[in-house]
């Protein structure tokens, strides 16, 4: 197929002659210093990089090019989001699921995983206990099933999550992963009021995509691929893409990424709101040994560190799928949200003890949220529960403007400082709460405009004083 980034068609813009052209490129190029310095020198620039000129950056192996990669994100992911890292939780609403998809555990062949719905009842009782944790913000999930998982029945979940206060708590943003829907669902999700829309191709490669997916209406790749293009003709103009690493490989699916990231700008002028960064992990029935295209950690946080210089706009987001040694070095080359203390059970936060009989997949991270809080703010990073451009209406086009020109240190600094306030006095332990509150000291003094930096420190002794919920 010919490649076009403004086609609607996935096979013209995921075209699979365009990403082999460009991988034999890159291959050809891999040593080419002068073009390589060349590509270094635009990357310096901060506007992003192409997928053929990323991929380059990606096949070149010399020691020197690969610091200089590094070096590049971490100073890119500083211009663009400081050190602040938004924090969000996943909840699992059901993992009925019709597909037959044979990396998870949910296929519809699997038949002694525990089957699990919540009810609404059970609903409101995970988000108290999730509100009682400090989180602010939940990334539902559910399988595909339209009889169990209808549409109607995820929008009376995010009805009860956004409907439950207890204590000072309040989840503010919801953001959504669910199936491939038609523009009609997507218009209906925007009307209840979804931060993000989700959806992870799995893999752009389609040949492979057809043998993963044997089964149930996520075979179709083409509405699949497609699916971003429909939500945001249904009004959603922040969308969140992603590629499960391990099943293809991974050049193939990081050149693929790029082109939907760029047929996205391209029709709607609007990129990815986030890229999250998950690794094939070992689940009920699940054996990440059976598939052959695993990446070591290395190549990982080199393929974190492209694509921050990539996309530089972009929130980069990586999962509990990986442990805390991991997760601290990609942040520092890209990262900027994280799951905290997720569980990947149907529910399951209610409970004292993690349940196993339900999760998606195996959690490496398996720290308490005042102890990722804890540990963010040791290495300098600024925990941020902010949910305040979504409902400001700083979404699509005005978050890019406002992300592209840098200016976002205005807002979203200020309104870091003040959720973390809200979380060291309401959920905190002692320990915690003594370093933040350190941290909140000296961070006031590095919000860039006057005004904004009175107004913050009024704002935080109006939280100390127990009023909440302020936002720029």
């Amino acid at each position: 197929m010919m490649y076009n980034a403004k086609s609607m068609k996935a096979e013209e813009f995921i075209s699979h002659e365009e990403v082999e052209e460009t991988l034999k490129y890159a291959d050809k190029n891999a040593e080419n210093e002068a073009l390589i310095s060349e590509i270094l020198e635009k990357a310096r620039l901060g506007r992003g990089l192409n997928h053929t000129e990323a991929s380059v950056l990606l096949a070149c192996e010399i020691p020197e090019v690969t610091k200089q990669i590094f070096d590049l994100a971490e100073q890119i992911k500083k211009d663009y989001y400081g050190n602040r890292i938004v924090i969000f939780a996943p909840l699992y609403l059901s993992n009925y699921c019709v597909n037959g998809c044979v990396y998870c555990p949910y296929h519809v062949k699997n038949k002694h995983i525990a089957r699990k719905k919540l009810t609404q009842e059970e609903v409101a009782r995970e988000v108290i206990a999730l509100q009682d944790m400090g989180h602010k913000r939940l990334a539902i999930e559910a399988g595909e099933d339209e009889v169990n998982n209808p549409l109607e029945y995820i929008l009376e979940c995010i009805h009860t999550i956004y409907s439950i206060r207890h204590k000072n708590g309040a989840i503010r943003r919801v953001n959504v992963n669910i199936a491939a829907t038609s523009v009609e669902n997507y218009r209906r999700l925007k009307e209840a009021g979804i931060g993000t829309y989700i959806l992870f191709q799995e893999t752009y490669h389609k040949e492979s995509y057809l043998k993963l997916h044997p089964t149930g209406p996520k075979h179709d790749y083409d509405y699949h691929t497609e699916a971003m293009d429909r939500a945001m003709a249904g009004g959603i103009d922040d969308v969140g893409l992603g590629v499960l690493y391990g099943l293809e490989l991974y050049r193939y699916e990081f050149a693929a990424l790029l082109m939907h990231a760029e047929h996205l700008e391209a029709v709607h002028g609007v990129g990815p709101h986030t890229i999250s960064m998950p690794r094939i992990k070992r689940a009920d029935d699940i054996d990440p040994s059976a598939f052959d295209n695993s990446i070591s950690d290395e190549v990982f946080a080199k393929l974190c560190a492209l694509v921050r210089i990539s996309v530089p706009y972009t929130g980069m987001i990586i999962s509990t799928r990986e442990n805390q040694a991991v997760r601290e070095r990609v942040i520092r080359y890209g990262v900027s949200q994280i799951s905290g203390a997720s569980r990947t059970s149907v529910g399951g936060y209610a409970e004292d003890e993690r349940p196993h009989d339900t999760e998606q997949f195996d959690v490496s991270d398996q720290r308490t949220l005042d102890e990722v809080v804890r540990w963010l703010m040791q290495m300098g990073y600024i925990p941020s529960f902010c949910t305040a451009c979504y409902r400001a209406g700083r979404t699509g086009d005005r978050f890019m403007e406002l992300c592209k020109s840098k200016q976002m240190q205005n807002c979203c600094h200020p309104n870091a400082l003040m959720t973390l306030k809200e979380f060291l006095l309401d959920y905190a332990t002692e320990q915690t709460r003594a370093i933040g509150e350190k941290m909140i000291e000296a961070e006031l003094r590095n919000i860039p405009g006057e005004m904004v930096r009175r107004l913050c420190a009024e704002h935080l002794e109006k939280i100390e004083q127990g009023i909440r919920d302020f936002r720029f």
